[in-house]
C-alpha cells in the first residue's frame, strides 16, 4: 500500500532538515500564498460553477518554497467548459499574473463533475503560462487522496477515481522508460547544462525509486536525502539544495561554465545508470499507448 512519508518543510544551508505533519488545512498555508489563492478562488468561481478546488504537490505536502515551488491545483467544475468559459478562465490567470508575480507558478486543471471516471481524458489546464489540455495523472490523484488542501467545496475523496498501487507503479515505470531514459542519452547531453534538467531529472529519479521500492510518495526535500543515500555526486546534490532551500541565491557557483559542464555530465550519467537499474529491478511497463503529460511539471520537450 502506498503511504505518505514524513514531510520536509525546510532545510538550512548546512543541509539540516526539519520535519512536520502534512499540511491539509487552509490555516496552515504560507502567508505569502493565502491572498493569491483566495483571489483565484473568487475570480474563477465568478466565471464557472466551481464545485471544489484542491491543492496538491509541495503546498499540500508541506514542502512549498515561495517563489521556487509551483502552486498545483485541481478544480472540479459543474459543467463541461465551453470555449467562452475557457477564454474567461485564461483571462483570469493572465490578470492574476499581471497583478501578482507569484501567480506565474499557479497551475490549475479543470475537471467537469460527473466525468471523472475516464482517467485518460484530457482536461483544460493552465500551467507554465499556457492553456492546454492534459489528464489528471495517477500521481496527482494519489497526492490528492493522501492529503489535499481543500480551498473550496468538499474534499476529493469519492469525487475523483482512486489509484491502485499497480496503476501508480506502472505509470512511474512508463514515465521513466518513455521520457526520462531517452533524454539521458548522449544526443541530449546539452539539455543537462540547464538547471531545470538537472533538478527535475535527479529529483524525479529519486522520488520514483522510493515509490517503486517502498510504496511511498516523497517530497523534493526528502528526495535530496535519498540522493545522498544513493551515492549521488555531492556537488550536484548541494547545488540543487541551494537553489531550492538556500537563503542566498545570489551566491551561484553553478554560473561557471566549467561547473555546469561537469555537473551536467555527472547528473545525466547518474540518472541514466539509476533508471536503467531501477527498470531492471522493477520490470518494464506493459505494452500500450504512452500516457500523456504524466508529470505535474517537467522541462520543455527536447528537440
Amino acid at each position: 500500500m502506498v503511504r505518505a512519508a514524513p514531510v520536509v518543510v525546510d532545510a538550512d544551508d548546512r543541509g539540516g532538515i526539519q520535519y512536520r505533519t502534512r499540511m491539509t488545512s487552509v490555516r496552515d498555508l504560507p502567508a505569502a500564498v493565502k491572498p493569491l489563492l483566495a483571489r483565484f478562488t473568487s475570480d474563477a468561481g465568478a466565471r464557472v460553477p466551481l464545485v471544489a478546488l484542491w491543492a496538491h504537490g509541495s503546498l499540500a505536502l508541506g514542502d512549498y518554497q515561495p517563489g521556487r515551488s509551483d502552486l498545483d491545483l485541481v478544480a472540479l467544475v459543474g459543467t463541461d467548459l465551453d470555449g467562452a468559459q475557457q477564454a474567461e478562465l485564461r483571462a483570469v490567470h493572465e490578470r492574476l499574473i499581471a497583478d501578482v508575480p507569484l501567480a506565474r507558478s499557479l497551475h490549475c486543471t479543470y475537471v467537469p463533475q460527473g466525468d471523472t471516471s475516464d482517467t485518460a481524458r484530457h482536461h483544460p489546464t493552465w500551467a507554465q503560462g499556457e492553456w492546454f489540455e492534459r489528464p489528471v495523472s495517477p500521481v496527482t490523484r494519489r497526492e490528492l487522496a493522501l492529503g489535499a488542501v481543500v480551498l473550496h467545496g468538499p474534499p476529493p475523496v469519492g469525487l475523483l477515481p482512486g489509484v491502485s498501487d499497480q496503476e501508480l507503479a506502472e505509470f512511474i515505470r512508463a514515465e521513466l522508460e518513455d521520457y526520462w531514459l531517452p533524454v539521458t542519452g548522449n544526443a541530449k547531453a546539452e539539455l543537462w547544462l540547464q538547471d531545470i534538467w538537472v533538478d527535475l531529472g535527479m529529483l524525479t529519479f529519486a522520488r520514483a525509486s522510493v515509490t517503486l521500492r517502498d510504496g511511498q510518495l516523497i517530497t523534493k526535500g526528502e528526495a535530496l536525502e535519498e540522493l545522498r543515500s544513493m551515492g549521488a555526486p555531492t556537488a550536484v546534490v548541494d547545488d540543487i539544495r541551494r537553489r531550492r532551500y538556500g537563503a542566498d541565491l545570489l551566491k551561484n557557483p553553478s554560473a561557471s561554465d566549467d561547473f555546469r559542464a561537469g555537473r551536467a555530465e555527472q547528473a545525466r550519467k547518474f540518472v541514466r545508470a539509476g533508471i536503467t537499474t531501477l527498470l531492471a529491478e522493477h520490470g518494464n511497463p506493459p505494452p500500450g499507448p504512452a500516457h500523456a503529460s504524466r508529470l505535474t511539471r517537467r522541462p520543455p520537450p527536447p528537440a
